[in-house]
């Protein structure tokens, strides 16, 4: 006798002849079945009439269709971008991205992080820097049993748990050119404190002066905390010294972008006067004016491939291959050019 009931998930696995966890890859979109398994399977789902039910599969794995992004960054582009990443790896799955800002500073941060990690159900969290290279959260996340990416600007974890850039040696290239330009007294406007960003970027640009012999004398370097606003003080603070450096690194592009008006405000002209390397390559680098030389960090590929990793990590799968070093590059524009005699 035929059943009258709705059909199962053993239904369709028994029919196609492959496991639940076969037909929750089919379901899930995943990118580890072949092509002719995933028809078979698709094919069986269609003749049932079998309809997945989210909710109850997601009571099933304890876990919501959700993956989570936690930051602490002062630089809204950032955040977009490796947003967009996300949406990239979660296109044309059942899981959504929900996002959560937290304060690194508060003395409630773990606290606060628990209870949303736990709240929420997360199948998978991405981890922005500077959250992401505290390794007490790393910890945090194992304990609650929540899948993890960290993502940071050097090596932070196993290849699974992260993705990571190379800055100190896309600095330290970036720093080699100005110097093959001909530049001596070139200023630093440095990141946050607190940012391993920050520490690799200087280590980079500092690494690549003492291999040409140059000084650099603690006035030549301005803080800022990858703002606008932080970009033009920090310039203005380098343009003070005396004299003047002739070509300024930023440790990102909204921070080039305030030294460029510092510049401008003083009726310098660029290249000509100052010469300016930026870090990101955010839209503002080529909107600018000279478009702004800088190094594009690769953010949006890292999430991208921190999505997939985290995607793939559940349900029983195998860890997929998703890589987890990524090379930012010099992007050579306008606001470079020789020192004036």
């Amino acid at each position: 006798m035929k059943s009258t009931g709705q059909p199962t998930i053993n239904d369709v696995a028994r029919i196609a002849g492959v496991s639940k966890k076969t037909v929750s890859r089919v379901i899930n979109h995943s990118p580890l079945l072949n092509e002719e398994t995933r028809r078979k399977v698709e094919q069986v789902i269609g003749e049932l009439g079998y309809i997945p039910n989210p909710q109850a599969r997601g009571l099933a794995l304890r876990r919501n269709f959700l993956i989570g992004l936690v930051h602490d960054n002062p630089n809204a582009q950032t955040v977009m971008n490796v947003q967009e990443g996300m949406l990239e790896a979660l296109h044309g799955t059942e899981f959504e991205m929900v996002v959560r800002p937290l304060d690194r500073g508060s003395a409630t941060m773990l606290d606060d992080l628990r209870h949303f990690l736990e709240r929420q159900r997360l199948f998978g969290v991405l981890l922005m820097p500077p959250i992401s290279e505290n390794d007490t959260i790393a910890r945090l996340c194992d304990e609650i049993g929540c899948r993890y990416v960290r993502m940071g600007s050097a090596v932070l974890d196993d290849t699974q748990h992260m993705v990571a850039s190379n800055d100190r040696e896309a600095v330290k290239g970036a720093t080699a050119y100005l110097i093959e330009q001909g530049h001596r007294r070139i200023g630093l406007v440095a990141g946050p404190h607190g940012f391993l960003s920050a520490r690799e970027r200087r280590e980079g640009f500092e690494q690549a002066l003492a291999e040409a012999g140059i000084v650099l004398p603690r006035s030549m370097i301005a803080d800022g905390n990858y703002t606008f606003d932080s970009g033009r003080i920090a310039g203005d603070r380098l343009l003070d010294v005396v004299p003047r450096p002739t070509a300024v690194f930023s440790s990102n592009d909204e921070m080039a972008a305030g030294v460029m008006h510092a510049a401008l405000q003083r009726g310098l002209q660029i290249p000509r006067d100052l010469s300016i390397i930026g870090f990101d390559d955010t839209p503002v680098a080529a909107h600018v004016w000279p478009p702004l030389t800088t190094v594009r960090w690769p953010i949006v590929s890292m999430a991208r491939s921190a999505a997939l990793k985290l995607l793939a990590g559940g349900d029983g799968c195998e860890p997929i291959e998703e890589p987890s070093l990524f090379l930012s590059t010099l992007i050579k524009r306008a606001s470079v050019a020789p020192p004036a005699p």
